[in-house]
């Protein structure tokens, strides 16, 4: 006999939702920090020429967002000076302390890895300009001024190289984080072998959507054309890795339906009348659906589209399944905190407020500082390579 759902179910340490906003948007930052690094790592390891175009403007995005990657957890903390113990006095039986580690190499191999990819940019800069400009550019090429084909051509070694360390980096950095629901055994919702996986591949597909909208974006300020050929290769890509993160959450859910252990009762009334417009509404419908339909059109139809068609069809479902990603870290999170621990029952729903330390407010600034040191970035270092000129890291043929 199933149970009912019943009142007094809230046990005294289980009022409140713990895990906010912040924690939402923490694992979505993480994720387009893989998921853009990815995108160079097809340029630069797996030679995919048509990406050229993005290839900088991907890596610099994952640098960016892994720049505020921590910022979510230090507003959650109360005390976000202890976040140091993790550093100073590290258990290396804590995840959250790997955390930190791999957090700090990944970091340090991104920063190396565009250091070499601008060198030759950064040495022109040094030799032309004056003043300020001149000191500052020249502290960046380390006093490194060699730029022959022989040196370029070690660049470009090095480039593949770190490229190919930085993928299972990049996926070890997200996957931890799919590991930490994952583990918690107390959460019917959490506790699946599904959960790193689905966290992976959700991160490469939010990663590719957002190095689409910055890309379309960037060309459209910036007054230049957008390669057809580079959209139609990130839209292919977009829709393999949507397809199987869609697949992989249908799955989730239809195992633990299938199973019909006693947490599905309490699953099950979960998604289907406490969350079902942001998991069925938004999460599956919306924002993977429409997505799958639109991606496809573009990739099984692309000798019938113009290039704005595609190019516009590609930029919204980019845009639907950032949403959809989110949508995921939504439920995730959120939704898995609504039952109560007794698994009989539901607290209120969570709605962040406006102003608060870790409200709306504050969630919209962290997400706007990566497009602000974007921006800045490319001021003095283009995102873009001009027509003439020939990357460090691109591949040659052989």
């Amino acid at each position: 006999m199933e149970p009912a759902i019943t009142t007094g179910y809230v046990f005294p340490n289980d009022l409140h939702i713990m895990w906010s906003l912040m924690i939402v948007i923490y694992p979505y930052v993480t994720g387009l920090v893989a998921g853009a690094f990815i995108v160079s790592s097809l340029y630069h390891v797996f030679q995919q020429r048509e990406l050229r175009p993005v290839a900088r403007l991907s890596m610099v995005g994952s640098l960016a967002f892994l720049l505020v990657a921590t910022m979510p957890l230090l507003a959650h903390l109360g005390h976000p000076e202890r976040a140091l113990n993790i550093v100073v006095t590290p258990h290396f039986t804590s995840a959250m302390a790997a955390f930190g580690m791999i957090y700090t190499l990944y970091l340090i191999l991104v920063i190396f890895e565009i250091w070499l990819v601008y060198r030759k940019p950064i040495i022109q800069l040094a030799r032309r300009s004056r003043g300020f400009k001149r000191w500052f550019f020249a502290t960046l090429a380390l006093g490194v001024y060699d730029t022959s084909e022989r040196a370029m051509q070690v660049d470009r070694r090095t480039i593949t190289v770190l490229a190919g360390l930085g993928i299972p980096a990049a996926c070890i950095l997200h996957g931890y984080v799919g590991f930490m629901f994952g583990s918690v055994k107390a959460n019917p919702l959490w506790s699946t072998p599904l959960m790193p996986i689905i966290f992976l591949f959700s991160a490469v597909t939010s990663g590719i959507a957002m190095v689409i909208v910055l890309y379309q974006t960037l060309m459209k300020f910036s007054g230049k054309s957008i390669s057809g050929a580079c959209v139609q290769s990130l839209a292919q890509w977009l829709w393999l890795f949507a397809t199987i993160t869609a697949t992989l959450e249908i799955l989730e859910i239809v195992t633990l339906a299938y199973e019909r252990s006693e947490e599905w009762v309490v699953v099950g009334e979960l998604i289907t009348h406490k969350i079902p417009f942001s998991f069925i509404g938004v999460q599956m419908i919306f924002g993977s659906l429409i997505p799958f339909l639109l991606l496809g059109i573009v990739v099984l139809m692309r000798r019938f589209l113009t290039d704005p068609l595609r190019n516009t069809i590609t930029f919204l479902a980019a845009f639907i399944l950032l949403i959809q990603v989110f949508s995921m870290r939504w439920n995730v999170v959120i939704g898995g905190q609504i039952f109560s621990k007794s698994m009989v029952g539901f607290r209120e729903l969570y709605v962040p407020r406006l102003f608060e330390r870790e409200g709306i407010v504050t969630a919209l600034a962290i997400m706007i500082l990566p497009f602000i040191f974007l921006a800045l970035f490319n001021h003095f270092l283009p995102l873009y390579e001009s027509d003439q000129e020939e990357a460090p890291g691109a591949p040659t043929e052989t």
